[in-house]
């Protein structure tokens, strides 16, 4: 990121352009322009594709755009987007709210936006956008992970955004349930046994063998890959799936969930 910002700096004063001039031929102010030379704020990619046209830089400054694609999101999402596309398989168990990688982006913007103290509005937008480039990994041409969702039937029911957010997300989880490489279960609140009460979790199976947990809790995210730790997520996952309802079962639920919303 210091990197970009400085070869921003240095082509703009080669150009002979004050920050201010340099703002007005890209459609910028000067403050923005004065935040991105400093380092405190990342560059859009049509930033650098305007600021490459507007300092004759013939495409040095666009090409900037790679290196700025995964420092653009948070360091949390960055690893886990990592590990999920180092993941031959992953499984994870919801209580609360629809997995992340199957949140449509109005469903994730209410999540978001829902958070005390708030995001500001910058932030909330980068925190949608990263957690859409997650959902990159969800793609049924490669079948690679195979994925496993579990599903309370809490979270389908729990209207987060409204009416027709909530429709629009059980609609999206329809899609994702029937994907060729997607197994979707949904525990029903029926159950007189939940193993996954104490709270969600994942588990993703790397391609080295290894698994590693992940969990998170109010101000805590956590990563398990001690064997003995995992050993036992992996055998509550087990047991969550099979006190869940089948695949085709949980499908009709989400269904009927939706003809109620």
């Amino acid at each position: 990121m210091r990197t970009v910002a400085r070869q921003l700096k240095l082509w703009r004063e080669a150009s002979g352009l004050t920050q201010a001039e340099f703002g007005a031929a890209i459609g910028y102010g000067e403050e923005l322009v004065s935040s991105v030379e400093r380092g405190r704020r990342i560059p859009r990619p049509e930033y650098l594709d305007r600021a490459d046209e507007a300092l004759s830089a013939g495409g040095r400054l666009a090409a900037l755009k790679e290196d700025l694609t995964e420092v653009r999101y948070p360091k949390k999402v960055r690893d886990v987007k990592r590990l999920e596309a180092e993941a031959v398989a992953l499984c994870s168990y919801n209580n609360s709210v629809i997995d992340g990688l199957l949140q449509t982006e109005e469903y994730a913007r209410a999540i978001f936006g829902g958070r005390r103290p708030p995001f500001s509005g910058e932030e909330l937008e980068r925190q949608v956008a990263a957690r859409m480039a997650r959902q990159e990994v969800l793609d049924p041409t490669t079948a690679q992970p195979v994925f496993s969702f579990v599903q309370c039937e809490a979270t389908l029911r729990r209207p987060i955004g409204g009416r027709m957010v909530m429709r629009s997300q059980l609609e999206r989880l329809l899609e994702a349930g029937r994907l060729p490489n997607v197994d979707l279960q949904v525990l029903p609140l029926s159950r007189e046994e939940n193993s996954g009460i104490d709270g969600s979790f994942r588990l993703l199976k790397l391609k080295d063998g290894t698994t590693v947990g992940l969990s998170e809790a109010p101000l805590m995210s956590r990563v398990f890959t001690n064997p003995r730790e995992t050993t036992v997520l992996d055998m509550r996952y087990g047991i969550i799936r099979a006190q869940a309802l089948p695949p085709r079962e949980s499908l009709a639920i989400i269904e009927k969930v939706l003809g109620e919303t």
